[in-house]
C-alpha cells in the first residue's frame, strides 16, 4: 500500500475558509476581547514587595501565555495565506490587523517586565525559589534583563506603536515589492512566466544556459526596483539604529546575540575558526570550475550539478526516504515526521504567486505545525523538506513543557533543522549505487558547508559594514552593491569569477525585523548540530531520548550552558569550532578524490 503525501498543506482544520474565514475573525474578536483585559491587567499589576506576590506574578504569567497563544495561533494562519498566495490582499490586511493587536501585546506586556525590574533583588530571588514561579525562573530572569536594557514604560510603547508603521512596514512593502516581480525564462524549450521562487529553484538546473539566464533576468529584476529595495532597507536600518541609539546601545550585534542566547566572543571564535579554514572549501570550489569546463565559477555555476542524471525524488518519494532514515535514529522523528506529511502539514507544491524560500511556523492553540517550501524534485529539496521537519520536531520535544518554557532562539533552532538535514544527507550519500550518483549526493552535502561557511558569512559581513555605514546617513544602492560584492569576495576567498552585486536585495533575510541579522545562527546551529550528530552515531539508536532532553533544554539555557551539559563543550574556545569545521572537510576530500579518477 502507498501512503498518500499531499503536496498542498492543510489548513482549513485550523481556521476553515481562508482569508475570509468567519472561524478567524471569531478568533481575533474574542482574542481583543482577551486582550483588552490583559492590557487592563498588566496596568493594575504592582511590583512584587514580598514572596507572597509570586501567585499574583503566576496569576499574570497565565494570563500572558493565554493571550499570547491566540495571536500567535492567528499570526502563524495568516502567515501561512501569505506565503501560499502573494496576491491575496486580504491576507495582507490580516497581517496589518494582526500586527496592531501584537504591538498592543507587546507595550501592556513591557508593563510587566518593568514591574520585575522594580522588584528588590532579595525578593526576587525568594520569589524564583517559590513553587508558583521555580520553574520559570529561567525566562523571567531574562524578562528581568531585558527591562533593565530597556527605556521607559512610556518610550517603549511608543516605539513599540510606530514601528506597526515606521519598522515593519518596510518589512511588509519588502514582501509586496517581492509579490510584483516575475521574469520569463526558457526553459526545456518552453518560455515560462516564474515567480521568484521558481526561478530561483533553477539555480541548480542541469543546463548552464537556463541557470545563467534565470540569474540575469532576476538580476535585471533587482535592479529595475533597486532604489525601491535600498528605500526600504535604508529606512528599515534607520529605524533600528535610532532605536538602538535612543536605549544607548552601539554595537548593533548586542540584540541578536540577546535573542541568540549567546556572548560575543562565541560569535568571534565561531567566524574566526571558520575564516582560518577556508581554503579546503575554496579548493571544491576550484575543482567543481574544472568539472563545469571554467577557470572559476560565478555565482549562478555555484548550485550547478557536477553530473548528469542525478538521481529525482518526486515528493512521495522524497518523503518516503526521509520517513526511513529518520526511523533509522528514533522512532519518535518516524513516527511525528509520517503524521505530519500524511496530514497535510507541508505545502510543497511547485506553482506561481508562491512566496520564494521555505520556513516552518508552530500553531500552539493547536499544537501542530505547518512547512512551507516550494519541492522540485532534487536531494537539495529533499534536504530542505528535513530541515524544515526538523524545525518543527523540535517544536514537538517541546510539547510536555509549560507555553512559556518554549520559546528558543534561533541558533538553536536552526540546530535541531540541521540535525535532521544531516540524517538525510548522509544516509543518501551512503545508499548511493553508483559513482556518479555518491559525487552529486556528496556535493549536495558539501554546499552546505559552502552556503554556511561563505554564503552566510558574505551576509554577516555585508551587514554588519551596511550597519556601520548607516550610522553615518543613507547608503545608496551602489554602495550597496559595493559592500555586497566586497563581503562575497572576502567570504568566498576569492574564489568566484563574479559575485551577486543584487544579493541585499533579493535576500528576505535583511528585511526580517522580528529578528536581526538573520544570519550567523545558521552557521552556529549548523556547526553545533554536527557535534550533537556526531554523539548519536556514537551512542545510536538510544540517542534519540537525551536529544529530545537537550532540545527542550534550549527554551531554559544559554547556548554555552547547552553545550557545556549536553556535549561537555566550551564553545567559547576555538576548538570546538574547528572540530566541525574538519568534518566538513572531509567530505571535500572524497569529492576531489572520486571527482578526480573521473579524469
Amino acid at each position: 500500500m502507498t501512503n498518500t503525501y499531499p503536496e498542498v498543506w492543510e489548513l482549513d482544520s485550523l481556521f476553515s475558509g481562508g482569508s475570509d474565514s468567519a472561524e478567524l475573525r471569531t478568533h481575533l474578536e474574542a482574542t481583543g476581547n482577551k486582550l483588552a483585559d490583559f492590557e487592563h491587567a498588566a496596568a493594575a499589576f504592582g511590583v512584587p514587595k514580598q514572596t507572597a506576590d509570586a501567585k499574583q506574578v503566576a496569576t499574570f504569567l497565565e494570563k500572558t501565555s493565554d493571550v499570547s497563544v491566540d495571536l500567535r495561533q492567528a499570526g502563524a494562519f495568516i502567515g501561512c495565506l501569505m506565503a501560499q498566495n502573494t496576491e491575496d490582499k486580504q491576507a495582507a490586511l490580516l497581517q496589518s490587523e494582526h500586527a496592531f493587536m501584537r504591538s498592543r501585546f507587546q507595550s501592556a506586556f513591557l508593563k510587566f517586565k518593568q514591574a520585575l525590574m522594580e522588584t528588590d533583588p532579595n525578593i526576587w530571588s525568594e520569589l524564583l525559589s517559590t513553587e508558583d514561579l521555580k520553574e520559570f525562573a529561567f525566562i523571567l530572569d531574562e524578562w528581568r534583563k531585558e527591562a533593565k536594557r530597556l527605556l521607559s514604560e512610556q518610550e517603549e510603547g511608543l516605539i513599540t506603536s510606530l514601528g506597526i508603521d515606521g519598522y515593519h512596514a518596510w518589512s511588509e512593502l519588502y514582501d509586496l515589492l517581492i509579490a510584483s516581480i516575475s521574469v520569463q525564462v526558457g526553459v526545456d524549450g518552453e518560455e515560462k512566466t516564474l515567480s521568484v521562487g521558481q526561478a530561483n529553484n533553477l539555480s541548480s538546473h542541469q543546463d548552464a544556459t537556463v541557470r545563467k539566464e534565470a540569474y540575469d533576468k532576476l538580476e535585471a529584476a533587482w535592479g529595475e526596483k533597486e532604489e525601491l529595495f535600498a528605500k526600504t532597507l535604508n529606512s528599515l536600518a534607520g529605524f533600528r539604529l535610532q532605536m538602538y541609539k535612543k536605549r544607548g546601545v552601539d554595537n548593533v550585534l548586542e540584540e541578536p546575540l540577546q535573542m541568540n542566547r549567546m556572548k560575543q566572543e562565541t560569535l568571534d571564535v565561531m567566524w574566526q575558526a571558520i575564516s582560518e579554514h577556508k581554503q579546503p572549501f575554496a579548493d571544491y570550489l576550484s575543482r567543481k570550475a574544472q568539472l563545469l569546463g571554467k577557470d572559476q565559477l560565478a555565482w549562478y555555476d555555484v548550485d550547478a550539478p557536477v553530473v548528469e542524471n542525478s538521481q529525482s525524488f518526486d515528493y512521495a518519494q522524497g518523503s518516503e526516504f526521509i520517513i526511513r532514515h529518520f526511523g533509522k535514529f528514533g522512532p519518535e522523528l518516524e513516527k511525528f515526521s509520517r503524521h505530519a506529511l500524511e496530514n497535510g502539514w507541508v505545502e510543497a507544491e511547485d506553482r506561481a504567486h508562491k512566496m520564494p524560500g521555505g520556513f516552518c511556523t508552530s500553531l500552539p492553540k493547536s499544537g501542530e505545525s505547518r512547512i512551507f517550501m516550494t519541492y522540485g524534485g532534487s536531494m537539495s529539496n529533499v534536504a530542505t523538506l528535513a530541515h524544515e521537519l526538523g524545525h518543527a520536531f523540535h517544536t514537538h520535544a517541546l510539547q510536555p513543557m509549560h507555553d512559556l518554557n518554549r520559546s528558543y532562539a534561533m541558533n538553536v533552532a536552526e540546530t535541531a533543522s540541521t540535525f535532521a538535514e544531516m540524517i538525510v544527507a548522509d544516509a543518501a550519500v551512503k545508499n548511493a549505487v553508483t559513482k556518479e550518483e555518491k559525487i552529486s549526493l556528496l556535493e549536495d552535502k558539501i554546499q552546505r558547508s559552502v552556503a554556511f561557511f561563505m554564503n552566510i558569512h558574505a551576509r554577516f559581513l555585508f551587514e554588519t559594514r551596511f550597519y556601520e555605514e548607516r550610522k553615518n546617513g543613507v547608503v545608496p544602492a551602489s554602495r550597496l552593491n559595493e559592500l555586497m560584492e566586497q563581503a562575497q569576495e572576502e567570504a568566498f576567498a576569492g574564489s568566484l569569477s563574479e559575485g551577486h552585486p543584487h544579493f541585499w536585495a533579493s535576500k528576505l533575510h535583511f528585511y526580517i525585523t522580528d529578528v536581526p541579522f538573520y544570519n550567523f545562527p545558521y552557521t552556529f546551529g549548523y556547526l553545533f548540530s554536527l557535534s550533537v550528530y556526531a554523539k548519536a552515531l556514537e551512542e545510536g539508536q538510544g540517542f534519540e531520548e537525551k536529544y529530545m532532553a537537550l532540545l527542550r533544554d534550549t527554551a531554559i539555557m544559554s547556548t554555552e550552558q547547552l553545550a557545556m551539559k549536553h556535549l561537555g563543550e566550551d564553545i567559547t574556545e576555538k576548538g570546538f569550532w574547528k572540530k566541525g569545521i574538519a568534518l566538513c572537510t572531509k567530505d571535500v576530500e572524497e569529492f576531489i578524490k572520486l571527482t578526480a579518477e573521473e579524469g
